[in-house]
């Protein structure tokens, strides 16, 4: 029966150290430890992460995962069930050593139904909904005090990632015919970063206004909690991220929608990205959750050539 550990950490400007202390203390035997690489985001799938997934499927049946505490692995309900669920399937134990989920047996089953046990289930809701609460707050607050920065003149957000000489550098190579994908490669930045350099220069800027078509006005549509939520982790074009950013969380009994206000051609977008949970790396709840949310980009008129 192996000792498996997982460990992660937010950005990569923060160190596994209190992680290892935790887990150190716990005195595990033969540890086999899975770290994923520094700055892998709290917003993707535990389920979609390289390292819990290679975990996964060196996991064999009687072994254990170890975690300093939940939200190492975990942040909303969704992602709570849906990993105790593929755990339960593979006959895997999880044991978490730190915080508020250390003294449960998240694991525990009905013996005549397999179900978790309702009990375990309700304490897992009701503790992954005050963490929730918390980071929902604290997004709250972060866009009142950039509004009130913005009102004594004071520009927020993050700083370009591309800047000054750099920038300069970058602009002449795309008008030299560089393209975007390699300006990324070089300078180790996103796609978007260089978009967001050159974006007065690229052609769909600088056409002619004569051959502009009429503006398509904004619709709103739902989109399963389970897709924004991937959406959230994905490198997104700025119409797409504000998109998801300024959509209206709705809650529906367990999980959620995101109500997304947008252009068609948005949604569109938005909809290609995350065409991978079609594939086989995503779980069945995803692929259905795409689906719904093709369904409803499906019923918007489409644009012309």
């Amino acid at each position: 029966m192996a000792n498996l550990v997982y460990k992660r950490v937010s950005t990569d400007t923060q160190s596994t150290a209190r992680q290892n202390l935790v887990l150190d203390e716990a005195g595990i035997e033969d540890p086999v430890v899975f770290e994923e690489d520094p700055g892998t985001s709290s917003r993707l799938h535990p389920l979609q992460r390289p390292k819990f997934s290679e975990l996964l499927t060196y996991a064999r049946p009687g072994d254990t995962v170890h975690i300093s505490e939940m939200f190492r692995l975990v942040r909303s309900t969704g992602h709570i069930l849906d990993v105790l669920d593929v755990l339960h399937r593979e006959q895997v134990a999880l044991r978490i050593h730190d915080g508020a989920f250390s003294a449960m047996d998240l694991t525990a089953r009905h013996p005549r139904t397999g179900e978790l046990l309702s009990t375990v289930k309700f304490m897992v809701q009701t503790l992954a909904a005050a963490g929730e609460l918390q980071r929902d707050l604290q997004r709250e607050l972060t866009y009142d005090g950039l509004r009130a920065a913005d009102a004594k003149g004071s520009k927020g957000g993050r700083r370009p990632a591309i800047m000054d000489a750099r920038a300069t550098a970058v602009r002449a190579a795309f008008l030299g015919g560089r393209s975007i994908a390699g300006l990324a490669r070089d300078h180790h930045v996103s796609r978007g970063a260089i978009r967001t350099a050159v974006a007065d220069l690229m052609p769909e800027h600088t056409a002619g206004h004569e051959d502009t078509p009429a503006p398509e006005l904004p619709v709103t549509l739902d989109m399963p909690g389970k897709v924004g939520d991937f959406l959230r982790a994905t490198d997104l074009e700025p119409a797409e991220r504000a998109a998801i950013d300024q959509g209206v969380t709705v809650r529906r009994g367990q999980g959620y929608t995101l109500r997304i206000t947008a252009v068609p051609a948005v949604h569109r977008q938005i909809l290609d990205r995350c065409q991978s949970l079609d594939g086989t790396a995503a779980v069945p709840a995803q692929r259905k959750a795409r689906r719904e949310y093709e369904n409803r980009v499906g019923t918007l008129t489409p644009t012309g050539p």
